[in-house]
């Protein structure tokens, strides 16, 4: 009797979990498009649809939390509404017992979002990124590339190479610029330890500017602390791009921040980018078990609306709590695992009082 109970409360589970997260995801698609495809009109349809082939299973993930919350909320509410959890109850299932198979899948779910974020994601994304600026955007310096221990853009006939960019700031750590000549022949190479991004307008420090003629068999090279660089592309556009945290596996992320600790450069902000894809994973399983108590505590008139306007609550909830941890750890308030971990432990106690509560 209770297999068979797991299995019919499981399918209502999975049902509202696919309705959700195909009704979200489609809502999402549909509106970037409308935003999109009127100031890219040239764009030809199948750059658009493969766009949105490597945008998609970005979606899906971000989506797999609330996906689980709305499940989770409109299985046990409906289950509450016809009186199944009293005869359930009644024959001697706990509110624990009923919810695990919802918590098995959930945690499932999470287990599959760890694997996405890792194995899928960080190559989608970079084929995502491809095609934004260079297909689409039709401005190839603005798609980069990322090694394990560098990031790589181009503008025009100049290479950026940067160890460690922090966005928030508009400073840089480790750079190296390459300049080439209209048939691609280095002119010149500019390296600095530090830069602070204001504008077109670099101020490197620390730095060296080597020359390369065809006057001289030898390069000449030149120290600097400070210098003044005018460059064409805008801190705001190098902010819209992807950061190396999004198109690198966990292995890969966590070679980039060893290397980069080792050569002394700030990697605070990566390792909270590093940590924050466990806590992430984990927001599905944290999300259904929050999402428990509001579900079953009374039978609320409104149906579907009401239930629909308690997942958006809760998940605008989580989320609040999770962005401003994960803010306060890449300014160096909390530790990156902390900053990471605080939403999804703090909730989950919560969670627990509430489900206590409930009990008594």
């Amino acid at each position: 009797m209770f297999l068979l109970i797991d299995r019919y409360v499981g399918r209502m589970f999975s049902l509202y979990f696919l309705a959700g997260l195909l009704v979200f995801a489609t809502l999402f698609l549909a509106i970037d498009f409308m935003s999109m495809a009127p100031r890219y009109s040239g764009v030809a349809l199948d750059v658009w649809l493969r766009y949105y082939l490597y945008t998609t299973p970005a979606i899906v993930y971000q989506m797999i939390p609330v996906g689980g919350l709305i499940a989770t909320v409109f299985t046990l509410s409906s289950m509450n509404r016809a009186n199944e959890l009293i005869a359930l109850h009644s024959s001697g299932m706990s509110l624990a017992r009923i919810s695990s198979p919802i918590l098995v899948l959930t945690l499932s779910l999470s287990i599959f979002s760890l694997w996405m974020s890792d194995r899928i994601l960080p190559q989608l994304t970079q084929k995502k990124n491809f095609t934004l600026y260079v297909e689409i955007q039709q401005r190839p310096g603005l798609y980069s590339t990322v090694t394990t221990d560098r990031i790589w853009y181009r503008s025009e006939n100049i290479l950026f190479n940067i160890q460690t960019l922090n966005t928030e700031e508009s400073r840089a750590q480790g750079l190296t610029l390459y300049y080439f000549d209209p048939d691609w022949r280095l002119i010149q190479l500019i390296t600095a330890s530090r830069v602070q991004m204001q504008g077109q307008r670099w101020d490197l420090e620390r730095g060296t500017v080597t020359l390369f003629t065809e006057a001289s068999s030898f390069p000449l090279t030149q120290s600097f602390d400070r210098k003044t660089i005018a460059i064409g592309e805008e801190v705001s556009d190098i902010k819209s791009m992807s950061s190396a945290s999004e198109v690198m596996s966990l292995r890969d992320l966590r070679r980039f921040i060893a290397r980069n600790k080792d050569a002394g450069l700030e990697t605070l902000s990566y390792e909270v980018d590093y940590h924050s894809k466990f806590g992430f994973a984990l927001a599905g399983f944290v999300m259904a078990l929050m999402g428990i108590p509001f579900s079953v505590s009374r039978q609320r008139s409104g149906g579907a609306f009401v239930n629909l306007s308690l997942c958006v609550g809760l998940a605008f909830l989580y989320w609040a709590f999770y962005s401003s941890s994960l803010a306060l750890g890449r300014h160096g308030l909390l530790p990156p695992i902390l900053a990471a971990w605080v939403a999804n432990g703090l909730l989950l106690g919560i969670s627990f009082v509430l489900l206590l509560r409930l009990r008594s």
